[in-house]
């Protein structure tokens, strides 16, 4: 539905007391649906509204497979386009790409490159004779098999699919452990195949060993390489930070077995070993090994998997604690299917059409996917320095996995505002992986493996942000010191050009430069780039200044070089630009240069000032409203909020998911509430295209369900919430530490998308933000919706 500017005039005639600047930049539209209750009849069921298949295209990297709430597991379809070394996706499944080479036990949620991790120990139910090394089969032409999706079905905590071979697949799974059903067509040979080294970025090593006579496989795979194919990373990312271990045991004889190495086929081995190196194409191709069992034509094969980053005898633990012996599909599917519905009742909305609920429900599931339970049931858990630790006391878990850059600007705040529980585990999981890496606080992390991806040092607002939401359960004063010492002392890889641009592998690059210059210059920055680190240092030393006041310790150094974002604003061109060692600016400027920057252009990075929008406001001398509104619109004046432009929003690049909501701190809070609408009404969806690109760990997902919900969060490190326009008339939170909050805004729609007036707790609030307090303490927001844009909200608002 796209609405133009043009098109407002009668509407504008109904708001005389509006300035010139503030006339609607787009036209109301009735509502696509009368509103409906959230549960018509019987029990409150959110994860019936969930599909996993939301983000399967679009380059969305989403997977469909069975997982529950942050699990170790996630037994989903490994793809091919006809190359054993690459994938049809960034994580194994693409919706247009129907050839699958197996069923993988780990996946991670849309990582932005292709393969991006895990995807380990590949699982393919093969219908054909074993005759030769599946590894020679480099283009995936025998060992593979197609599929339709009308044959597929994919809900919260199972996945099934009936392969073209005649093969059925059923998959459920636990926390550590999965129960998988193969069903194989009468007459045909029944085999599974076992492919241990074709992790999706290849593998170190891998190991199998097969024991016919108890029914069992075992096995592991060394890997890592996050991103390992990405040019700007080169061979600094190709490398090994984790091995994980399974073990698969099978209700049906095992009647023949073999193994594979490379090109060699070996009928009857019970044991090898081979990884495939880290390289790419035709350097890897036909590397590898693996094993296969087979079982009497036409069985129906259940097999049972427990893996564990810790050892075999871990895998083996976490598989008899969590899977019991008798367990069926059905009944581990259906436990699953009751632990989303626990997870997802965190938040109960009322109303709104059925797309809207399935676009939500499942934004929020595909949020709970990260971060990953890493330890054992044990409590024990693979370290960054690849020793074996185990958890802190009063610790419940030990995570894994934090894309830092991504997560930071929605994703960590809905993870604090719903599990303040599980976030706490988070940042004490964070502090430990820190502490086991000579205290640097990597930027992304891979289950525990440091890969340098991004700019910044995002653990710093990510924390600082726990603490101000009411995060408890974790050393907040050991994991405070040790950010500053990495934001104050220069470390030993800060001037360490190795795997830039990219993954850069100094943290807090070049700082003592930074400090003596206020500013990281292009030339000698030893980063992605120069303004972008200086931005992101910037938010950065601000969340922690705001932590350092709760904490009660000095804060006015860090206050001030959170407005350091200052020095790399060029008012010549009246944008961020990136600045050179001598003072000079980089030459060649235009709004739309990506020098300097990460993964962004200079017209989306300049306003990445959150925590200071007056200031942004006064250096572009008054024009940040008009400048803004040329942000989302096109010469035209019609909305341009999907992407394609560097001069425009893009709503999949995280340094500007912020902006819509920047209109709340210059006095035009409407202008949020039409911007939002439209990006939700527009740019999000149901069906495989239902998000807009690379969910990044759940962040693209985690915005969308703040937008809906009608709040924002304002600035890293701080817990104030913008307010927006509720998409539902009414939402309910429950906070997992007892806080509950109520959003209610009963005559919300298309049409009446405008906040009328607000009350907080049954007083009238003229704020377009929410204290800290309604986070810590809980409460109510009473909104009335209207139809025109109105005055409410006007009162800037800054720290």
């Amino acid at each position: 539905m796209r609405r133009v500017v043009a098109a407002v005039t009668g509407l504008a005639l109904l708001l005389p007391a509006l300035p010139a600047q503030a006339r609607p930049p787009i036209e109301a539209q009735p509502s696509a649906a009368i509103p409906q209750p959230a549960v018509a009849t019987g029990r409150f069921d959110p994860a019936a509204s969930v599909d996993p298949l939301i983000g399967s295209a679009r380059d969305g990297n989403t997977w469909p497979g069975a997982v529950r709430p942050f699990g170790m597991i996630s037994w989903s379809p490994t793809s091919t386009r006809g190359d054993q070394t690459s994938t049809g996706a960034a994580n194994g499944y693409q919706y247009d790409t129907t050839r699958v080479r197996g069923f993988s036990l780990t996946h991670v949620n849309g990582a932005g490159c292709n393969p991006g991790a895990a995807g380990d120990v590949p699982i393919l139910p093969y219908a054909g004779a074993v005759d030769s090394s599946p590894t020679a089969d480099t283009k995936d032409a025998k060992y593979a098999s197609n599929f339709s999706h009308a044959d597929e079905v994919a809900k919260p905590g199972r996945y099934s699919v009936k392969l073209d071979s005649g093969v059925q697949t059923d998959l459920a799974v636990t926390t550590r452990t999965g129960l998988g059903d193969f069903t194989f067509p009468a007459d045909h040979p029944a085999n599974l195949l076992f492919r241990t080294s074709n992790s999706l970025n290849g593998s170190e090593d891998a190991e199998i060993t097969i024991d016919a006579k108890h029914r069992k496989v075992t096995g592991s795979v060394l890997t890592g390489a996050f991103c390992g194919r990405r040019a700007n990373g080169g061979t600094n990312n190709r490398k090994t930070y984790y091995r994980l271990y399974f073990t698969a045991s099978f209700d049906q004889p095992i009647v023949a077995n073999g193994t594979w190495k490379d090109a060699t086929l070996t009928p009857g081995s019970t044991h090898t070993t081979g990884g495939e190196g880290y390289a790419t194409g035709a350097d890897r191709a036909g590397k590898g090994s693996g094993g296969y069992v087979t079982f009497q034509p036409g069985a129906k094969v259940r097999t049972r998997i427990g893996i564990s980053y810790v050892s075999l005898a871990g895998a083996e633990r976490n598989l008899a604690t969590e899977l019991q012996p008798r367990a069926t599909v059905d009944k581990v599917a259906a436990d699953g299917y009751r632990a989303w519905n626990t997870q997802l009742e965190d938040v109960k909305i009322t109303g709104g059409t059925d797309a809207q609920r399935t676009t939500f429900y499942t934004a929020l599931y595909h949020a709970y996917l990260q971060p990953n339970i890493f330890n054992d049931v044990d409590g024990r858990y693979l370290g960054t320095d690849l020793k074996i630790h185990r958890l802190a006391r009063g610790q419940k878990a030990q995570y894994g996995t934090f894309s830092g850059w991504d997560q930071y600007r929605a994703h960590i705040q809905l993870l604090a505002l719903l599990k303040p529980d599980v976030a706490g585990d988070f940042a004490q999981s964070m502090y430990q992986f820190a502490q086991q890496n000579n205290g640097i606080w990597d930027r992304w992390l891979h289950n525990n493996g440091a890969t340098h991806v991004m700019t910044g040092d995002p653990a710093a607002p990510t924390l600082a942000t726990f603490a101000a939401m009411g995060v408890r359960n974790f050393d907040a004063r050991g994991a405070y010191d040790s950010l500053l010492h990495q934001a104050t002392v220069q470390n030993a890889e800060a001037e360490n050009d190795g795997g830039c641009p990219g993954q850069c592998t100094g943290q807090r690059p070049a700082l003592n430069t930074y400090l003596a210059k206020h500013y990281a210059p292009q030339d000698a920055c030893h980063c992605w780039g120069g303004a972008a680190e200086t931005l992101e240092n910037s938010l950065a030393d601000f969340s922690l200044g705001q932590w350092a006041q709760r904490l009660g310790k000095p804060a006015a150094a860090l206050n001030d070089r959170g407005t350091w974002w200052k020095n790399t604003f060029d008012p010549a061109v009246g944008y961020q630009r990136a600045r050179l060692s001598d003072g000079t600016w980089q030459p060649g400027f235009t709004p739309s240069t990506d020098v300097g920057f990460a993964q962004g252009s200079s017209a989306t990075y300049t306003w990445m000032v959150p925590q200071g929008v007056a200031g942004l406001a006064t250096a572009m001398n008054g024009q940040a409203i008009p400048r803004l509104d040329a942000f989302f619109h096109d010469e035209a004046g019609n909305w341009a909020v999907k992407g394609g432009s560097p001069l425009r929003y893009d709503p999949t690049n995280e340094p500007g998911l912020h902006t819509p909501w920047l209109y709340n701190g210059l006095g035009e809070a409407w202008k949020t509430q039409a911007t939002t609408r439209e990006i939700v009404d527009t740019v999000y969806g149901v069906g495989p295209s239902g998000l807009p690109g690379n969910d990044d760990l759940g962040t693209l997902s985690a915005w969308y369900v703040f937008t809906a919900i009608g709040l924002f969060p304002q600035t890293p490190g701080r817990a104030e919430l913008l307010v927006g326009s509720p998409l539902f008339p009414k939402v309910e939170i429950k906070r997992s530490n007892g806080v509950r909050l109520t959003v209610n805004a009963p005559r919300t729609s298309d049409t009446n998308q405008y906040v009328d007036s607000l009350s907080l707790n049954g007083r009238q609030r003229a704020e377009s933000w929410l204290p800290e307090s309604f986070i810590t303490k809980g409460g109510r927001i009473d909104v009335r919706m209207g139809a025109a844009p109105t005055s409410w909200g006007t009162a800037p608002v800054d720290h």
